[in-house]
């Protein structure tokens, strides 16, 4: 990606002309009210959506006019952003700290493309581990796993954490309407918490007879992860190898209530893990983009291997329009643009997400690692020191909930908020019973109705409503605060891949112009090793000595409550 800043200094985006001028520009807008650009623009809603994939993205509502998006997109010229799409979707080495590929896009490609990376044909390897994935869950959903003991599995628990568990999970939740029919019941459970408290209750409920574990880690070393693999391990063991007549051996049990999915073979081989039962993962996927291959196996044990690849094909249909779509019309690249604006122009550095479709519950928190992971960055891709805002804090809840939470500081607090709004524009056309579905599409009216009406009221302020006479000032509403609105036409496998996808995309074009890398985390990486270090204390295995006096403090009340107990 080494030509994706060509015409940028290695330390500031402010020697870039459009970046000048848009600062300069922003002078004058930042005093303009969204609601008087409603105004001098009465097509403004048709100038600033556009519609991909099952998607509408309406962008009327930001704080910028047709000017300011010109000169926007002048600065992902002068960035190169054009040049940085085909780099990353060409498989050239766009993880500059780590010497690699960022190749998510290539978990998508149909069977019939063909990508090289290092000579390897990626797209072939790829849907060979479908295939082994498929496997695996047709067997599942036929109900012909066995456990040790030859009962059939019923419970399948996912041991991962971050990308690991933040995607399936969403997705999973997401799409639970898409259950295939006539299927052996297995139902998929989450835990990834070190602390073991997810854990605990399902290995308090779950027969261990009929349960299966998934490890799910690209390097097989974290701890989060292992911590709770080797309790399940030891859970399994205990209950299982001491009951009935014959013994059961450890290797039976392991074999036949676990799957690996890690880039790591040979530890998954260390392990334990039966060679049939580990599903390949690559160094070139970073985890947080990870869902679309076998870390995904959740997802297909849900909805099944069609409906997977509806996922996947979606995602490629927002691939295919990300690479192919002129600047001016490409739905990542204006949502990019739009936060760029807002966080380096109108210095607004707050973010909320918010869906208004409760199996949306999972997808804020999934885009909190997506963007704050990937983004959160103040080095440049050369490593120089960077001094201009990078990525906005992100954070969200369900819209309906979220209007009885946290609404008010978005309606009347000093701090300025992005808010993206998303919402399914059908939804119960399904329901067999007459009545109940006529409840339930009330139910999604009301739905669709208070997310129209907050991003309104968010927009225009008091002008949102009728004039009825002076009102105190804990009354008014200042509005001005921008959105955007993601309409799905209906939430498909198919518009849930585009939507991902369109996120993923925008966190990439947001990376080239704050010239950051945004595959990599380096940034976890200190807090797991003083962590370690750390742990090993606690155990009294090593020296309090340098610790700091309140890290040395809570040590020794950990020590004192272990004492007395």
């Amino acid at each position: 990606m080494a030509s994706a800043t060509s015409t940028a200094t290695p330390t500031t985006r402010d020697r870039l002309p459009a970046w000048q001028a848009l600062k300069r520009h922003a002078e004058t807008q930042k005093k303009v009210h969204v609601k008087t650009l409603f105004a001098r623009d009465p097509n403004r809603f048709n100038t600033f959506t556009r519609d991909v994939a099952g998607l509408t993205l309406d962008l009327s509502k930001q704080r910028w006019d047709a000017e300011t998006l010109q000169q926007l997109l002048a600065l992902a010229e002068e960035s190169a952003v054009p040049e940085a799409i085909t780099a990353l979707l060409s498989g050239q080495r766009v993880n500059t700290s780590e010497d690699r590929p960022a190749l998510h896009t290539a978990l998508r490609l149909p069977k019939a493309a063909t990508l090289k990376v290092d000579g390897e044909d990626v797209v072939a390897a790829v849907h060979e581990s479908l295939q082994q994935m498929e496997a695996l869950v047709v067997r599942l959903h036929a109900g012909q796993w066995r456990g040790a003991t030859g009962k059939p599995i019923k419970d399948v628990v996912n041991l991962g954490v971050g990308g690991s568990d933040l995607g399936p999970l969403m997705v999973t939740h997401a799409l639970a309407d898409f259950r295939p029919a006539d299927v052996y019941p297995v139902e998929v459970h989450f835990a990834s918490t070190m602390d073991g408290s997810q854990l605990a209750d399902y290995l308090s409920r779950f027969n261990p007879e009929t349960t299966l574990f998934v490890l799910s880690s690209k390097s097989f070393t974290t701890i989060d992860t292992l911590s709770n693999a080797n309790t399940a391990r030891d859970w399994l063991l205990a209950q299982l190898t001491r009951q009935g007549a014959t013994p059961i051996s450890a290797e039976l049990v392991v074999r036949q209530h676990f799957i690996g999915v890690s880039a790591c073979p040979e530890k998954m081989n260390e392990w334990g893990i039966a060679s049939a039962h580990q599903l390949r993962f690559w160094e070139w996927v970073g985890g947080r983009y990870s869902l679309w291959g076998t870390i995904g196996l959740p997802i297909a044990l849900v909805i099944g291997m069609a409906n997977f690849r509806e996922l996947l094909a979606g995602a490629h249909t927002m691939d295919r329009h990300f690479q192919e779509a002129p600047l001016a019309d490409n739905v990542p690249v204006l949502l990019a643009l739009a936060g760029i604006w807002n966080v380096n122009f109108l210095d607004i550095r707050a973010h909320s997400i918010l869906p208004y479709d409760g199996r949306l519950e999972y997808f804020a928190a999934y885009l909190e690692q997506l963007e704050m992971e990937s983004n959160g960055k103040s080095v440049t891709r050369q490593g120089q020191a960077i001094d201009y805002s990078t990525c906005p804090v992100l954070w969200g809840q369900l819209g309906p909930n979220a209007q009885h939470a946290f609404y008010q500081l978005l309606h009347q607090g000093t701090q300025p908020v992005e808010c993206d709004f998303i919402a399914p524009l059908k939804r119960y056309d399904d329901v067999a019973d007459p009545e109940t579905r006529r409840h339930l599409k009330s139910q999604h009216k009301l739905a669709l109705a208070n997310c129209f009406a907050q991003s309104r009221v968010l927009m225009l302020g008091d002008d949102a409503i009728d004039d009825d006479g002076p009102r105190p000032a804990h009354k008014r509403y200042r509005g001005n605060q921008p959105s955007s609105t993601v309409l799905l036409d209906q939430l498909t496998p198919a518009t849930l891949g585009a939507l991902i996808a369109l996120y993923e995309h925008k966190v990439f074009v947001q990376a080239v112009i704050w010239d950051i890398n945004p595959f990599d985390q380096w940034g976890v990486e200190l807090g797991k090793k003083i962590a370690t270090d750390t742990h090993k204390i606690l155990d009294h295995e090593g020296s309090l000595d340098p610790m700091d006096t309140s890290t040395r403090g809570l040590i020794e009340a950990f020590w004192a409550v272990e004492k007395d107990s």
